[in-house]
This record gives C-alpha cells, structure tokens and sequence, in this order.
C-alpha cells in the first residue's frame, strides 16, 4: 500500500512537473519574429479584462483519463496505461451538485469515459436529475473495444443520452493518421450501430453529433461547409447519418504543444492563433458559461485550464465545497493558450462560438 501511495504521489508530481513545463513554453512569448501579446493584453483592448462568467450553463464531468486509444493531438494526453478514474464518492458528491445545479447541460468527458467502472451507475442515476441535455463524448472504438460495451447505443438510447462522436474525417487516411491504425473502420461500425437504433436520423431526438479538429498545424475550416461536406460522404460512402459537427480548434498544450515544438511549428501556429484573433469570439468562450471538474474532484474554468493545473480563481476550488453563487463571482483564469478559442470563428466543446 505503501509503494502504491508512493508511486501515484510521484506520478502526480511528473504530471505537475509537465503542466509546469507546458505553462512556461507557453508563457514565453518572445519569437525571433518578435514578442506576442499576451493573451490578457489582447482583450483588454476590446474591453473584456477581466474576463468573467455569465450564467452557468454546462458542468463538463472528466471522469478519468484512461481511454482505449493514444491519439496524437490529445489535449487530455488520454490512453490504455492511464490509471486517474473518478470513484464513486466523488460521482456521488457530482450527483449531489447536479441535482440542485442551475447548469441545463451535463457533459462527460474522459478519456473515454465508458471505460470508469461506474460509468452505468453514474448515468442511470444522472438521468434522473432533470438535465435538460445530457452528454456523453465518445471515441466511437470503445463500442467496439470488447464485448462488454457492445450494447452501450442501446443503453444510450435507453437513457436519452446525446452521444457527441470523435470522427476526425470522412476518409480511412486522415483518420488513422491522426486516431491509430484501424481507428476509422471501427468507428464506421459504431456509427452504423447508433443509427440502427435511432441515433443520428433525421427527425430522430437521439442526438448524434460528430467533432473534428485538424490533423496539423492549422486552423479549422468553416464549420457550416465542413459539416454539409461530412454529411454528403458519409450518406454516400456508408449511408451513415448524424445531426451536427462541432469544428474544434487544437490548442497548443499537451500532446499537441509537444507536437509543434518537435514539429517546428509551435512558433508559426502561435502567430496564426494570434493574427485570426476575433473579438466577437471572447464574448462567447466556453468558459463563460462552464464549470470544468476533473476525475479527482477539482474545479477548473474549462478542461483546457484542467490540464494545465489552473484551478478555478475562487475560494471554492473543490467540488466538496461547490457553491454556484460564490464560483461565479470569479475571474477566469487566462493564458495563452486562450488565443485557441478566440481564433476565427472562435472554439468551445460545443464547436464555433460566433455565426
């Protein structure tokens, strides 16, 4: 027990030690094509310093980072060898809070977050607490991962999940370039298997909704062309349906920072993160109107903020001291990884902020 307590102690101090490591990079904004602005610096001179919550709207659920995939542009660094999984008593204390929350949307991220031996309990329970949208992100492989998940579209379906998919591209190569060899052919299958029971047709209340992010280092395209572009070789390919997709901007931490620098790209991708920079897009960031907990009960702004260890800049920090009024007298926590979601149409987990 000893060495267990040891070994998770030492993990967590590497893991501290990297989020560090990503926050100077990131901090050092001095290139040999001059210094950037930071990011604070920037919105001040549209006038949205400090950058404050509005009404609380979504409370996004990380319940642990293990995942049955090792994507390369992961920003929660997610895969098999993951050991983090929210337990129960911490679920039990969300529960708690989404009872009584004001939030109309619930949404469960992970890793993949079928794969936290609660996930069933967890939902069948959150199902009950009158959340008007409720979210589970799905990899679409974990339904085909082992037997054991076979039947999750049924039990999706069963409790009115809307099951928001990673489906990087329409074609096998980019795909698997980005998710893993075979990545692709596994999620076709899944996809098929969510619409047999209803999930992603047309008229249809089971929500099926697609996300793609850049397999590089650039910015996404428009999303309305994107998603009218997915729909058509999907339909036409394998006759597969879905209601929407969310564009998402990658942002320079975690698997992806690290990807730029060994890339030589990290430079070239901040100028264009900063140069696309759109005022209209601060109004409406995701950490506005969201309240990111991570697997061992922390707070953070978003999940972007949570993998980089900045906690919620409140005198609640922890979900054993949730209060809504307090958290929501804050300012939210910045970086510059925040040029991200304020790039072009802007990013947030629900896709572009602007129209």
């Amino acid at each position: 027990m000893a060495k267990l307590k040891q070994q998770s102690l030492q993990k967590r101090d590497n893991e501290l030690a990297s989020a560090n490591r990503q926050l100077e990079i990131l901090s050092n904004g001095i290139f040999k094509n001059g210094e950037l602005p930071t990011f604070a610096k920037k919105i001040k001179e549209t006038n949205e310093f400090p950058l404050r919550p509005k009404k609380l709207e979504i409370l996004q659920i990380n319940l642990g980072y293990m995942c049955n995939q090792v994507c390369e542009h992961c920003h929660v660094d997610a895969g098999p060898d993951r050991k983090e999984i929210m337990t129960w008593k911490t679920m039990q204390r969300c529960l708690e809070v989404i009872k009584n929350t004001d939030a109309h949307t619930l949404d469960l991220t992970g890793g993949a977050p079928e794969m936290n031996p609660n996930f069933r309990r967890f939902v069948e329970q959150a199902s009950k607490a009158g959340i008007q949208d409720f979210i589970v992100r799905s990899n679409l492989t974990i339904l085909r991962a082992n037997k054991k998940y076979h039947d999750l579209p049924e039990f999706f379906k069963k409790h009115r999940v809307h099951v928001v998919s990673s489906m990087p591209h329409w074609t096998r190569g980019k795909t698997d370039k980005q998710r893993g060899e075979g990545v692709f052919d596994m999620s076709i299958t899944a996809l098929k298997e969510l619409n047999a029971v209803g999930y992603g047709m047309p008229g249809s209340d089971l929500k099926l909704d697609l996300v793609y992010n850049p397999n590089g280092a650039y910015l996404p395209g428009d999303q309305v062309s994107m998603e009218k572009e997915f729909k058509s070789a999907l339909l036409a390919d394998f006759n597969i349906q879905f209601h929407n997709l969310f564009a998402i901007t990658n942002l320079p931490i975690s698997r992806f920072l690290d990807y730029l620098i060994a890339s030589e790209n990290y430079e070239d991708y901040m100028y264009q993160l900063v140069e696309a920079y759109n005022p209209a897009a601060v109004k409406n960031v995701m950490c506005t109107n969201t309240i990111s907990i991570s697997w061992d009960g922390w707070l953070y702004d978003c999940d972007f903020n949570q993998m980089l260890g900045l906690k919620v800049a409140s005198k609640v920090t922890h979900i054993n001291q949730y209060n809504e009024t307090i958290l929501n007298d804050r300012d939210i926590v910045i970086s510059q990884h925040c040029y991200g979601c304020t790039a072009g149409a802007g990013s947030s987990c629900q896709g572009t902020v602007t129209a």
